[in-house]
C-alpha cells in the first residue's frame, strides 16, 4: 500500500486544469457579459434550490442525528487516524475547528441574520408580530438553525470518520473521491472518471464558497475602514485589503497546519472571545444572558419544524436551501482540514467538538451580537434596522457597535477579526485544495500559495465587476453544491459500518 500511495502524491494535472480552468473561466465569461452570466446561475440556482432543497434539508438532519447516535453509543470510545494520543491540544483543535464554519461569514451574519429575523418574523411564525420582543426568540432561533447544530454536523462528523479511515487505516489518498472508496472500492482511485468528478466539483465549491465571502468581506472591511478611519471606501482600497489576505494567507498556507494554521486560529478565537465578553459586558448583558436562554429553548422546542418547513420556497431559497448549499458544498474540503487535525481523537470527542461544541459557541456569539442589535432595535427603533436596509450588513455591525461604550475600539477589534477570519479561511481552503490535487498531508508548497493567491486575485477580479457578481458567485456555490451532496450520501451507511468495524479491530463493547 505505501508503494500505492507513492505513486499517487504526485499533481493530479486533470483535476487541476478542470478546476482551475473553470474557475478562470467564469471570471472570464463575467467580464464578457456578467447580465448574462448573471441571469444563468440565477435560473441554475432556483432549479437547484427547488430540486434539491429538500433532499438537504433531509440529509443534514439524518447526518446531525446519526453522528450523535454514534457518539454516545459504544462506538463513540472508537479511535481515528491510527494514532493513540491526539496531535493537538483542546484548545488549539477547537480553535482550528471554530475557524472553518464561523470564519466564512459568521462574524457579519451574526449581526445582520438576527435583525433580518427580527424585523421580518420567519413565515414559519406568522402570529407573531415582528419587531417586538415575542419575535426575538424566533429571530434569534432561526439564525441557530443556519448557523447551528445540522450546518456544523456537514462539515466534518460522518465525512470525517470515512475519510479518515480511508487515509489513515488504509492508506490511500486523502481526497473528496475517497468518501466513494467504502462502495467502489479501490478502482475510484485508478484512473476513475467518478473519481475526478468527485474532486473537481468539491474543488469548484469550496473555491466558490472560499472567493464569495473573501470578495464580501473586501467590502465589509472597507466599509468598516470608512466609517472608524474615514479611509475611502473605493475599489482601490478593497483590492489592498484583499490581496494583504490573500497574502497573509498563502504565507500561512505555506508553513503548513501546524505553524501558520493553527497559530492564526488561536489568535482569531482568542480576539472573538475578548470581543464577546467586551461585548457582553458593557451591553446589555441581562438581557442577551435571557435572550440566548430563552432563543435556545424555542430552538430546541422547534428543531424539527424548521429543520422541514417546505412551505414558503422563495424564502427557503433565500436562506435555508442558501446555506445548505454553502455549507454542503464546502462539506468535503471540510472534512479532509478535520480529519488532518483530529488524529488520534475518538469519534466522541469529533462529534461533540464539530456538532454540539462549536454550534453552541457559534449561538453564543450570535447572541452577543445580534441580540445586542434587537435590544437596541427595541429601545429605539430604526437604530439599527435602517443602516441594514439602506447599506446592508456592514452598516448593522457598525449601527450595533455606535450604541455601545467603547464603541470605536470594538469596532477596530471586528475589523481585525474580520480580516484574521478571512486569512484562516483562504488559507484552510487552500491547504485543502493542495492536499486533494496531491494526495498528501503535505502537499507542495507552491500549490498551496497558488491557490491562496488565486482567491484573491479572483475575488479582486468580482470586485472590479461589481458588488452583484459577488452575490452571483455565492449562488454559484449552490449550484456547485447538488453534485457535492450526492458525494456526501454515501457517509450516512457507511460511518456506522466503519466505527462498527474499527470498534471490532480496537476490541471496544467486548465483553471481559
Amino acid at each position: 500500500m505505501d508503494d500505492y500511495t507513492r505513486k499517487k502524491k504526485s499533481l493530479d494535472w486533470i483535476a487541476f486544469s478542470l478546476s482551475g480552468g473553470l474557475l478562470v473561466l467564469f471570471v472570464i465569461a463575467s467580464f464578457i457579459n456578467v447580465d448574462l452570466v448573471g441571469e444563468w446561475i440565477g435560473q441554475a440556482f432556483s432549479v437547484t434550490a427547488k430540486y434539491f432543497g429538500a433532499y438537504w434539508q433531509v440529509l443534514l438532519l439524518i447526518m446531525f442525528v446519526i453522528g450523535i447516535l454514534l457518539a454516545f453509543s459504544k462506538y463513540g470510545k472508537v479511535r481515528l487516524g491510527k494514532m493513540e494520543r491526539p496531535e493537538n491540544g483542546n484548545f488549539r483543535w477547537v480553535a482550528m475547528i471554530l475557524c472553518t464554519l464561523l470564519a466564512s461569514g459568521g462574524v457579519f451574519w451574526a449581526a445582520a441574520g438576527p435583525m433580518y429575523h427580527f424585523i421580518t418574523t420567519p413565515p414559519l411564525f406568522p402570529d407573531i408580530k415582528a419587531g417586538t420582543m415575542s419575535a426575538a426568540f424566533p429571530a434569534m432561533a432561526q439564525s441557530y438553525l443556519h448557523w447551528g447544530f445540522t450546518a456544523w454536523a456537514s462539515l466534518g462528523t460522518l465525512t470525517t470518520i470515512v475519510l479518515m479511515y480511508v487515509h489513515y487505516h488504509k492508506g490511500y489518498p486523502l481526497k473528496p473521491r475517497s468518501l466513494l472508496y467504502p462502495m467502489l472500492g479501490e478502482r475510484v482511485f485508478n484512473k476513475s472518471v467518478l473519481g475526478s468528478t468527485a474532486d473537481i466539483v468539491s474543488i469548484l465549491a469550496a473555491a466558490a464558497g472560499t472567493i464569495g465571502p473573501i470578495g464580501f468581506l473586501g467590502l465589509q472591511v472597507g466599509y468598516g475602514l470608512n466609517a472608524v478611519f474615514g479611509i475611502p471606501n473605493t475599489f482601490f482600497t478593497q483590492a489592498v485589503i484583499i490581496i494583504f489576505l490573500a497574502v497573509i494567507a498563502s504565507i500561512s498556507a505555506a508553513t503548513g497546519v501546524e505553524r501558520g494554521i493553527q497559530w492564526l486560529s488561536r489568535i482569531n478565537v482568542s480576539l472573538v472571545v475578548v470581543l464577546m465578553v467586551a461585548m457582553l459586558i458593557l451591553g446589555p448583558t441581562l438581557f442577551i444572558i435571557d435572550l440566548f436562554i430563552g432563543s435556545e429553548a424555542f430552538h430546541l422546542q422547534n428543531f424539527l419544524t424548521m429543520s422541514l418547513y417546505r412551505v414558503d420556497q422563495a424564502w427557503l431559497g433565500s436562506w435555508t436551501i442558501f446555506f445548505w448549499g454553502w455549507f454542503i458544498g464546502y462539506g468535503p474540503m471540510m472534512a479532509m482540514f478535520i480529519s488532518r487535525i483530529s488524529r488520534g481523537r475518538t469519534i466522541r470527542e469529533l462529534i461533540i467538538a464539530v456538532s454540539i461544541i462549536a454550534p453552541i459557541v457559534s449561538n453564543f456569539w450570535f447572541t452577543v451580537v445580534g441580540g445586542s442589535g434587537i435590544f437596541y432595535e427595541i429601545e429605539n427603533p430604526g437604530s439599527v434596522s435602517t443602516a441594514l436596509n439602506e447599506s446592508g450588513m456592514p452598516a448593522t455591525v457598525m449601527a450595533i457597535l455606535n450604541q455601545i461604550p467603547l464603541g470605536t475600539v470594538l469596532a477596530i477589534g471586528f475589523i481585525i477579526v474580520s480580516i484574521i477570519f478571512v486569512a484562516t479561511t483562504t488559507d484552510s481552503m487552500s491547504y485543502t485544495v493542495g492536499v486533494t490535487l496531491s494526495g498528501t498531508d503535505e502537499p507542495n508548497r507552491l500549490n498551496r500559495v497558488f491557490w491562496a493567491i488565486m482567491f484573491g486575485v479572483v475575488a479582486v477580479s468580482l470586485l472590479a465587476i461589481g458588488e452583484g457578481t459577488v452575490s452571483t458567485l455565492q449562488n454559484f456555490i449552490v449550484v456547485t453544491a447538488a453534485p457535492v451532496s450526492l458525494l456526501l450520501l454515501p457517509s450516512l451507511w457507511d460511518a456506522p459500518k466503519i466505527a462498527a468495524k474499527l470498534a471490532k479491530e480496537q476490541n471496544i463493547g467486548k465483553k471481559k
